[in-house]
């Protein structure tokens, strides 16, 4: 039986909430512990990657773990979540990452608002965030396809390598860009540039979908021969 939307919302807003919590707050940390930004950069990545299995696990099968409005606007594309739906969780995510965000600062005793100076543009930063979307959708699609028991760790091991092999450091969620412009911290993102990181954000997602659709259908029975043949 499936879970009543409310509960469903509330599990997208923990969940982003969290994931956002994570990624500001070990940013903070990192940044503190040390000023080799190697370090602060792994300092930032393995706590991100580990909260995302962590939450996928036990929040997927409440709402399905999107955290993502780009990850919902594939599933609404693919009608596996209806449209009314998909715009709640939308609003749930988007509030869930403000939320993650406050709570970061409010745990290091920094301002509750911010407003990030980070420079985060060029059509570097937005190719990597295009192939940070592409890969983070086609990943959860294939996962669906064939290990859907693996979906924590493959997402979270992609996100992981992500960190390190894209420009931007893949952020490859609108709702986490806007959360993380309001933080002028290790994590931030100038607010100037968060419209072209969620383009290319949902661009890749759909680029994810549309190569999915046909890499990973079901292939076609071949027909039968007849005995003459």
């Amino acid at each position: 039986m499936a879970t009543d939307l409310s509960r469903r919302l509330v599990a997208e807003a923990l969940g982003t909430a969290m994931l956002v919590a994570a990624v500001v707050g070990s940013g903070i940390m990192a940044d503190r512990l040390t000023d080799d930004v190697a370090l602060s950069l792994l300092g930032n990545t393995i706590p991100t990657g580990a909260m995302l299995v962590v939450l996928i696990t036990i929040l997927g099968p409440i709402s399905g773990a999107h955290f993502n409005p780009a990850v919902t606007l594939v599933f609404a594309l693919r009608r596996e979540i209806q449209t009314n739906a998909a715009t709640a969780y939308v609003i749930a995510q988007i509030t869930g990452g403000i939320a993650g965000t406050f709570l970061a600062h409010a745990m290091f005793d920094l301002p509750m608002l911010q407003i990030s100076q980070t420079v985060r543009a060029g059509s570097g930063q937005w190719i990597a965030e295009l192939l940070a979307a592409f890969g983070l959708v086609f990943t959860i699609l294939a996962g669906l396809r064939f290990r859907s028991d693996a979906i924590p760790w493959l997402v979270g091991l992609y996100i992981t390598a992500a960190y390190w092999f894209t420009a931007s450091t893949s952020f490859a969620n609108p709702a986490v860009a806007i959360a993380r412009a309001l933080s002028n911290t290790f994590a931030g993102i100038r607010p100037f540039d968060v419209p072209a990181f969620i383009v290319a954000e949902l661009l890749g997602a759909l680029l994810a979908m549309a190569l999915a659709g046909w890499l990973l259908a079901e292939p076609k029975p071949l027909p039968e021969m007849r005995a003459s043949e």
